[in-house]
C-alpha cells in the first residue's frame, strides 16, 4: 500500500487529491501486475500449441509423480476459450483484490495457487488430468467476498459487492456442475481463498474514514444542545423565593412520645 506523502508540518497529508492519487497508483500496479500474469499464460499456451509435452506439468490424482501439476497446473490451459475465460476473471478479480489489499493478495497467492491443486490431487478422478488456472481464480473471489464479510469497511464491502456482482456464480461451481470442469480445483481454490482471508484480514489497515462537512455541523449542534439542556449545579441557582414562619407554612408541634405508656407484651 502506498504510504501517504507527508507536507511540511509533518502530518500525513489525506487531501482528496492524495487519496485519489494514490487509489489510481495501487489500482494501476494491481492491474499492471494481473496483466502480466495473464500475458505469461499467453505464452505458457504458446509453447503448449507448438507440440511440448505438457501432460507431465498437470495435477494427476493421487499420483506421485502428479504432485507437480500443484506448481504447474495453473499455467496450462485446454483450449483458447478456457484460456479466455481465466485471463478476464484474472484480470478484474486480481485487480480488485490487489488494489483493494495488496499485502494480503501478495500473502494470498501462493496458498491459492497450492490449494487449487492440492484439490484436485485429492478428489480428482485417477486417470484423469487437471490444468487451469480457475482454481486460483476462485480462490481471488472467496478472498475477495470473505475479507468484505470480516472487515466491513466501505472499501472492503465494495470489493466484495463487486466481486460477487461478476462471479457470484462460483459460489456453485465449487460443486459438481458440469462434465470436463474441474470442481477439485475450484473447491480446493475456494478453500484456500477463506483460509487466506481468515489469516490475512489484518495484513492491510484500513482505510482512513472520509469526514464530510454535514457530520462536523452535526456535532457542533448536538454539543451546542447538551450544554442548553445541562441544568445548573445546585450552586448557581438563585434563591426566588423563601417561605416564612407562620405565614407561609406552619409548624404544628406533637406531644413527646412516652415509652412507659407503651404495652407491655
Amino acid at each position: 500500500m502506498d504510504t501517504p506523502t507527508l507536507p511540511d508540518n509533518g502530518r500525513i497529508d489525506q487531501t482528496p487529491a492524495t487519496l485519489a492519487r494514490n487509489d489510481r497508483s495501487r489500482v494501476l500496479r494491481a492491474f499492471n501486475l494481473s496483466l502480466g500474469f495473464v500475458l505469461l499464460l499467453v505464452v505458457m499456451f504458446t509453447l503448449q500449441t507448438s507440440g511440448w509435452d505438457w501432460r507431465g506439468w498437470a495435477v494427476a490424482p493421487l499420483d506421485a509423480k502428479g504432485l507437480w501439476g500443484v506448481l504447474g497446473a495453473p499455467l496450462l490451459h485446454g483450449s483458447v476459450e478456457h484460456l479466455g475465460a481465466n485471463a478476464v476473471a484474472l484480470l478484474i478479480l486480481g485487480t480488485l483484490a490487489g488494489s483493494v489489499y495488496p499485502k494480503a493478495t501478495l500473502r494470498a497467492l501462493p496458498l491459492l495457487w497450492i490449494g487449487s491443486g492440492l484439490g484436485a490431487w485429492l478428489l480428482g478422478d485417477i486417470g484423469s488430468h487437471h490444468l487451469g488456472a480457475s482454481g486460483v481464480t476462485h480462490g481471488l473471489m472467496f478472498l475477495v467476498f470473505i475479507l468484505g464479510l470480516l472487515r466491513r469497511d466501505r472499501p472492503a464491502i465494495a470489493a466484495s459487492l463487486i466481486g460477487f456482482l461478476f462471479y457470484g456464480s462460483m459460489l456453485i461451481t465449487i460443486l459438481p456442475h458440469e462434465p470436463g470442469v474441474s470442481w477439485q480445483s475450484h473447491m480446493g481454490g475456494a478453500a484456500a481463498g477463506v483460509i487466506a482471508a481468515l489469516l490475512f484480514r489484518n495484513a492491510d489497515p484500513q482505510a482512513p474514514r472520509k469526514r464530510y462537512s454535514w457530520e462536523d455541523e452535526e456535532e457542533e449542534q448536538l454539543a451546542q444542545d447538551d450544554g442548553e439542556l445541562e441544568p445548573p449545579s445546585p450552586q448557581n441557582v438563585p434563591v426566588l423565593w423563601e417561605p416564612r414562619e407562620g405565614r407561609d407554612y406552619v409548624v404544628l408541634q406533637f406531644p413527646p412520645r412516652d415509652d412507659k405508656q407503651r404495652p407491655q407484651d
